[in-house]
């Protein structure tokens, strides 16, 4: 995993992108898939970064990082549960709230969701709102085909496997 300060060119806003690797960020960027989180410009590029110099041997602590970058091998992701901050846990509630809202009047079309969506956009179907799922290769041809799509922020359960 690597991890880039990124920053969004029409407002300047800074956030962190975690990438499997260089190339992952430039196919990523190359292919539109990059997008500011705070006002959605997809002009992102790589933020000025400090290095991380690590201490000398003699001055470094001897707790162990409050974030291992791996853990039995496998990569980690710095989490939060939201119990920690009121505001976050608001704020993460209402993005909740909004996306429960916009697919209340969505089809849920599962795997088929490339395949409805190009039909859609080269106007063989009408045109409504659907949410479904894709490979990520998938979704990355769909962007560059021009076809209107984008990531849901939350993991949505498919109809069928609802209790």
């Amino acid at each position: 995993m690597i991890v880039f300060d990124l920053q969004c060119a029409s407002a300047g806003h800074k956030f962190e992108g975690w990438f499997s690797s260089s190339d992952d960020y430039q196919q990523q960027r190359e292919s539109g898939l990059l997008i500011c989180p705070v006002c959605g410009d997809g002009a992102v590029e790589k933020a000025v970064m400090a290095p991380a110099v690590s201490a000398k041997t003699n001055q470094r602590p001897s707790a162990s990082p409050a974030v291992p970058a791996t853990t039995e091998g496998k990569a980690v992701v710095p989490m939060s549960a939201g119990n920690d901050n009121p505001r976050m846990q608001e704020l993460m509630q209402a993005l909740v709230h909004a996306q429960a809202e916009a697919l209340k009047q969505s089809e849920w079309v599962g795997q088929g969701f490339a395949d409805r969506a190009r039909a859609m956009h080269y106007g063989e179907e009408d045109a409504k709102p659907i949410h479904g799922q894709v490979a990520a290769q998938e979704a990355r041809s769909l962007i560059e085909e021009g076809v209107e799509v984008a990531p849901l922020l939350f993991p949505v359960v498919p109809p069928e496997a609802q209790n």
